[in-house]
Protein backbone atom coordinates (compact mmCIF):
# COMPACT_ATOMS: atom_id res chain seq x y z
CA UNK A 1 0.00 0.00 0.00
CA UNK A 2 1.37 3.15 -0.89
CA UNK A 3 0.68 6.04 1.93
CA UNK A 4 1.76 9.59 2.60
CA UNK A 5 -1.61 11.12 4.55
CA UNK A 6 -0.96 12.82 7.62
CA UNK A 7 -2.92 10.67 9.74
CA UNK A 8 -0.69 7.52 9.02
CA UNK A 9 0.48 6.55 12.32
CA UNK A 10 4.09 6.65 10.92
CA UNK A 11 3.74 9.93 8.66
CA UNK A 12 2.48 11.60 12.39
CA UNK A 13 5.23 9.94 14.06
CA UNK A 14 8.03 11.41 11.80
CA UNK A 15 6.32 15.00 12.03
CA UNK A 16 6.04 14.79 15.66
CA UNK A 17 10.00 13.41 16.04
CA UNK A 18 11.50 15.29 13.10
CA UNK A 19 9.14 18.61 13.11
CA UNK A 20 11.32 20.51 16.01
CA UNK A 21 14.08 20.39 14.10
CA UNK A 22 13.96 21.17 10.74
CA UNK A 23 14.23 25.01 10.19
CA UNK A 24 12.08 26.47 7.64
CA UNK A 25 12.92 29.41 5.48
CA UNK A 26 11.84 30.54 1.89
CA UNK A 27 12.75 28.47 -0.97
CA UNK A 28 14.78 29.69 -3.74
CA UNK A 29 15.19 27.79 -7.45
CA UNK A 30 16.41 30.34 -9.76
CA UNK A 31 20.34 29.20 -10.11
CA UNK A 32 21.48 33.10 -10.17
CA UNK A 33 19.50 34.21 -6.58
CA UNK A 34 20.94 30.94 -5.09
CA UNK A 35 24.34 31.97 -6.25
CA UNK A 36 23.41 35.54 -4.65
CA UNK A 37 22.36 33.62 -1.36
CA UNK A 38 24.92 31.45 -0.55
CA UNK A 39 27.73 34.72 -1.25
CA UNK A 40 25.15 37.18 1.16
CA UNK A 41 24.08 34.47 3.98
CA UNK A 42 26.01 31.46 4.09
CA UNK A 43 29.32 33.42 3.04
CA UNK A 44 29.88 30.81 0.82
CA UNK A 45 31.85 31.68 -2.64
CA UNK A 46 30.06 29.00 -5.18
CA UNK A 47 31.25 28.54 -9.23
CA UNK A 48 28.39 28.94 -10.79
CA UNK A 49 28.83 25.63 -13.15
CA UNK A 50 27.96 23.84 -9.55
CA UNK A 51 24.32 25.67 -8.60
CA UNK A 52 23.70 25.44 -12.24
CA UNK A 53 24.53 22.06 -12.48
CA UNK A 54 22.85 21.22 -9.44
CA UNK A 55 19.45 22.70 -9.60
CA UNK A 56 19.21 21.16 -13.41
CA UNK A 57 19.29 18.09 -12.23
CA UNK A 58 16.88 18.28 -9.07
CA UNK A 59 14.77 19.94 -11.86
CA UNK A 60 14.82 16.15 -13.08
CA UNK A 61 14.53 14.20 -10.06
CA UNK A 62 18.12 13.09 -9.90
CA UNK A 63 20.82 12.96 -7.18
CA UNK A 64 23.61 14.39 -7.62
CA UNK A 65 27.71 13.22 -6.76
CA UNK A 66 29.93 16.04 -5.72
CA UNK A 67 33.45 14.72 -5.68
CA UNK A 68 37.03 16.14 -5.08
CA UNK A 69 39.64 16.83 -2.68
CA UNK A 70 39.00 17.25 0.95
CA UNK A 71 38.16 20.53 2.37
CA UNK A 72 36.77 21.99 -0.84
CA UNK A 73 33.04 23.06 0.67
CA UNK A 74 31.37 20.09 -0.81
CA UNK A 75 28.95 19.16 2.43
CA UNK A 76 28.67 22.90 3.25
CA UNK A 77 27.36 23.52 -0.11
CA UNK A 78 25.89 20.64 -0.65
CA UNK A 79 23.67 21.26 2.19
CA UNK A 80 23.02 25.22 1.75
CA UNK A 81 21.43 24.31 -1.42
CA UNK A 82 19.55 21.53 -0.41
CA UNK A 83 17.65 23.85 2.31
CA UNK A 84 17.63 26.97 -0.33
CA UNK A 85 15.78 24.34 -2.81
CA UNK A 86 13.26 22.65 -0.45
CA UNK A 87 13.11 25.87 2.18
CA UNK A 88 13.86 23.37 4.81
CA UNK A 89 17.10 22.23 6.66
CA UNK A 90 18.37 19.25 5.15
CA UNK A 91 19.44 15.71 7.31
CA UNK A 92 22.60 14.76 6.83
CA UNK A 93 23.91 11.39 6.88
CA UNK A 94 27.88 10.41 7.47
CA UNK A 95 28.43 7.58 6.10
CA UNK A 96 30.49 4.38 7.49
CA UNK A 97 30.92 1.07 6.53
CA UNK A 98 28.10 -0.27 9.12
CA UNK A 99 25.42 1.93 7.57
CA UNK A 100 22.46 -0.08 6.68
CA UNK A 101 18.56 0.21 6.21
CA UNK A 102 17.78 0.74 9.86
CA UNK A 103 19.44 3.65 10.39
CA UNK A 104 18.39 5.43 7.77
CA UNK A 105 14.50 4.04 7.06
CA UNK A 106 13.77 3.08 10.09
CA UNK A 107 13.93 0.09 12.82
CA UNK A 108 11.90 -1.46 15.57
CA UNK A 109 12.00 -0.46 19.06
CA UNK A 110 12.81 -3.94 20.54
CA UNK A 111 11.05 -4.03 23.97
CA UNK A 112 8.02 -2.45 21.88
CA UNK A 113 7.87 -5.08 19.18
CA UNK A 114 8.15 -7.97 21.78
CA UNK A 115 5.57 -6.44 23.40
CA UNK A 116 3.14 -5.48 20.38
CA UNK A 117 4.38 -6.76 17.63
CA UNK A 118 6.30 -5.09 14.43
CA UNK A 119 3.87 -2.68 13.66
CA UNK A 120 3.26 1.17 13.25
CA UNK A 121 3.50 2.06 17.28
CA UNK A 122 6.47 -0.10 17.62
CA UNK A 123 8.63 1.47 14.64
CA UNK A 124 10.71 4.46 14.90
CA UNK A 125 11.72 6.51 11.33
CA UNK A 126 15.31 7.29 11.05
CA UNK A 127 16.01 10.59 9.14
CA UNK A 128 16.04 9.75 5.14
CA UNK A 129 12.57 8.38 5.29
CA UNK A 130 11.83 10.93 7.51
CA UNK A 131 13.56 13.59 4.94
CA UNK A 132 10.88 11.48 1.91
CA UNK A 133 7.85 12.20 4.18
CA UNK A 134 8.86 15.95 4.99
CA UNK A 135 9.85 16.71 1.52
CA UNK A 136 13.31 17.76 2.46
CA UNK A 137 16.73 17.32 0.93
CA UNK A 138 19.32 14.42 2.36
CA UNK A 139 22.90 15.19 1.87
CA UNK A 140 24.68 11.67 2.48
CA UNK A 141 28.34 12.40 3.09
CA UNK A 142 31.24 10.65 1.90
CA UNK A 143 29.24 7.74 -0.16
CA UNK A 144 31.99 5.95 -0.85
CA UNK A 145 32.58 4.80 2.41
CA UNK A 146 29.07 3.01 2.63
CA UNK A 147 28.87 -0.75 2.14
CA UNK A 148 28.26 -2.25 -0.99
CA UNK A 149 24.45 -3.06 0.86
CA UNK A 150 23.87 0.54 1.54
CA UNK A 151 24.40 1.69 -1.82
CA UNK A 152 22.51 -0.87 -3.46
CA UNK A 153 19.73 0.35 -0.76
CA UNK A 154 19.69 3.24 -1.76
CA UNK A 155 19.54 2.49 -5.62
CA UNK A 156 15.41 1.88 -5.29
CA UNK A 157 14.81 5.36 -3.24
CA UNK A 158 17.49 6.96 -6.06
CA UNK A 159 15.67 5.31 -8.43
CA UNK A 160 11.62 4.99 -7.48
CA UNK A 161 12.07 7.82 -5.34
CA UNK A 162 9.92 5.93 -2.28
CA UNK A 163 10.94 3.46 0.36
CA UNK A 164 8.91 0.51 0.81
CA UNK A 165 8.91 -1.04 4.33
CA UNK A 166 8.23 -4.86 3.99
CA UNK A 167 7.34 -5.34 7.98
CA UNK A 168 4.25 -2.75 7.95
CA UNK A 169 3.69 -3.75 4.06
CA UNK A 170 3.79 -0.37 2.91
CA UNK A 171 5.30 2.32 0.69
CA UNK A 172 6.38 5.79 1.13
CA UNK A 173 6.72 7.83 -1.39
CA UNK A 174 7.85 11.01 -2.97
CA UNK A 175 5.24 13.58 -2.92
CA UNK A 176 6.33 16.92 -4.65
CA UNK A 177 10.14 17.92 -5.47
CA UNK A 178 11.34 19.26 -2.36
CA UNK A 179 13.24 15.79 -1.24
CA UNK A 180 16.53 15.42 -3.61
CA UNK A 181 20.41 13.74 -2.91
CA UNK A 182 23.33 15.20 -2.57
CA UNK A 183 26.05 12.34 -2.31
CA UNK A 184 29.43 13.69 -1.58
CA UNK A 185 33.29 11.81 -2.41
CA UNK A 186 36.90 11.76 -2.15
CA UNK A 187 37.92 9.47 -5.01
CA UNK A 188 41.76 9.07 -3.58
CA UNK A 189 40.46 8.64 0.04
CA UNK A 190 42.40 5.19 0.10
CA UNK A 191 39.56 3.84 3.48
CA UNK A 192 36.80 3.34 1.06
CA UNK A 193 35.28 1.35 -1.27
CA UNK A 194 34.22 1.55 -5.07
CA UNK A 195 30.57 2.74 -6.65
CA UNK A 196 29.39 0.17 -8.79
CA UNK A 197 28.29 1.14 -12.14
CA UNK A 198 24.78 0.60 -11.57
CA UNK A 199 25.23 3.32 -8.79
CA UNK A 200 27.27 5.63 -10.99
CA UNK A 201 24.75 5.54 -13.84
CA UNK A 202 21.23 7.16 -11.10
CA UNK A 203 23.41 10.02 -10.25
CA UNK A 204 25.07 13.73 -11.55
CA UNK A 205 28.61 14.15 -10.83
CA UNK A 206 30.14 17.58 -10.24
CA UNK A 207 33.51 18.00 -9.84
CA UNK A 208 34.90 20.13 -7.06
CA UNK A 209 38.67 21.65 -7.00
CA UNK A 210 40.12 24.03 -4.74
CA UNK A 211 39.23 27.52 -5.31
CA UNK A 212 41.55 29.90 -6.85
CA UNK A 213 43.67 32.71 -4.74
CA UNK A 214 41.12 35.31 -5.55
CA UNK A 215 37.90 32.94 -5.05
CA UNK A 216 39.61 31.93 -1.49
CA UNK A 217 40.73 35.30 -0.39
CA UNK A 218 36.93 36.68 -1.12
CA UNK A 219 35.86 33.09 1.04
CA UNK A 220 38.65 34.78 4.10
CA UNK A 221 36.78 38.05 3.50
CA UNK A 222 33.27 36.99 3.76
CA UNK A 223 34.20 34.50 6.84
CA UNK A 224 36.10 36.82 8.99
CA UNK A 225 34.19 39.96 8.76
CA UNK A 226 34.97 42.72 11.26
CA UNK A 227 38.18 40.64 11.80
CA UNK A 228 39.56 40.96 8.45
CA UNK A 229 40.36 44.02 9.21
CA UNK A 230 43.26 43.09 11.54
CA UNK A 231 45.17 41.33 8.58
CA UNK A 232 47.20 42.96 5.72
CA UNK A 233 46.93 41.61 2.48
CA UNK A 234 49.92 40.67 1.83
CA UNK A 235 49.28 38.59 4.94
CA UNK A 236 46.30 36.72 3.05
CA UNK A 237 48.03 36.21 0.22
CA UNK A 238 50.79 34.96 2.20
CA UNK A 239 48.66 32.21 3.99
CA UNK A 240 46.70 31.33 0.75
CA UNK A 241 50.15 30.36 -0.89
CA UNK A 242 51.61 28.36 2.24
CA UNK A 243 47.93 26.11 1.82
CA UNK A 244 48.41 25.79 -1.63
CA UNK A 245 52.46 24.25 -1.28
CA UNK A 246 51.14 21.93 1.94
CA UNK A 247 48.06 20.98 -0.61
CA UNK A 248 50.77 19.97 -3.12
CA UNK A 249 53.25 18.57 -0.67
CA UNK A 250 51.65 17.69 2.59
CA UNK A 251 50.05 14.52 3.82
CA UNK A 252 47.64 16.42 5.34
CA UNK A 253 46.03 18.23 2.59
CA UNK A 254 44.33 22.13 4.04
CA UNK A 255 41.00 22.67 3.29
CA UNK A 256 38.85 25.92 2.75
CA UNK A 257 38.30 25.67 6.16
CA UNK A 258 41.72 25.04 7.26
CA UNK A 259 42.53 28.85 5.85
CA UNK A 260 39.97 30.36 7.63
CA UNK A 261 40.84 28.92 11.29
CA UNK A 262 44.22 30.22 10.80
CA UNK A 263 43.46 33.41 9.48
CA UNK A 264 40.78 33.91 12.42
CA UNK A 265 42.93 32.62 15.54
CA UNK A 266 45.82 34.57 14.29
CA UNK A 267 43.30 37.92 14.26
CA UNK A 268 41.58 36.50 17.64
CA UNK A 269 45.32 36.14 19.12
CA UNK A 270 46.41 39.51 17.81
CA UNK A 271 42.80 40.75 19.47
CA UNK A 272 43.98 39.21 23.07
CA UNK A 273 47.67 40.87 22.65
CA UNK A 274 45.92 43.98 22.28
CA UNK A 275 47.32 44.30 18.79
CA UNK A 276 45.98 46.33 16.25
CA UNK A 277 47.05 43.97 13.30
CA UNK A 278 48.18 40.14 12.75
CA UNK A 279 52.01 40.14 13.14
CA UNK A 280 54.28 37.20 12.04
CA UNK A 281 54.51 35.87 15.49
CA UNK A 282 50.11 35.21 15.22
CA UNK A 283 50.47 33.75 11.78
CA UNK A 284 53.16 31.41 12.76
CA UNK A 285 51.63 29.71 16.44
CA UNK A 286 48.49 30.09 14.54
CA UNK A 287 49.44 28.41 11.53
CA UNK A 288 50.93 25.57 13.33
CA UNK A 289 48.23 24.40 15.73
CA UNK A 290 45.70 24.48 12.52
CA UNK A 291 48.35 23.42 9.67
CA UNK A 292 50.33 20.76 11.71
CA UNK A 293 47.83 17.70 11.75
CA UNK A 294 50.58 14.78 10.96
CA UNK A 295 53.51 14.60 12.51
CA UNK A 296 55.16 13.43 9.08
CA UNK A 297 54.32 16.83 8.08
CA UNK A 298 56.41 18.95 10.36
CA UNK A 299 59.25 19.71 9.08
CA UNK A 300 57.56 20.68 5.65
CA UNK A 301 54.73 23.29 8.12
CA UNK A 302 57.86 25.06 9.75
CA UNK A 303 59.58 25.33 6.70
CA UNK A 304 56.45 27.00 4.57
CA UNK A 305 56.06 29.47 7.66
CA UNK A 306 59.16 30.78 8.43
Amino acid sequence: MTTTPRDDPVVRKVFETYEPVVKRRERIRDPEKIIEVLRSEFKLVVKPYIVYLTIASFMNNRPVLYEGPPGTGKTEIGEAILYLWSGKTPFILPCSENYDEYRVIGDFHPAMAMAKGFNEESFIPRPLLAALIMGTGVLIDEIRRSSEEFQNMLLDVIDKRRIIIPELKKVYSQSGDEFQVVLTSNPLDIAQGELSDAFLRRVVRVEFKYPSVEEEYEIVRLKLGSLFGKLRDDDVLKAISIVNKLREKANYKPGISDTVTWLTMAALLAEARSRERVGDEELRQAGLSVLLKNPEDEELVNEVLR
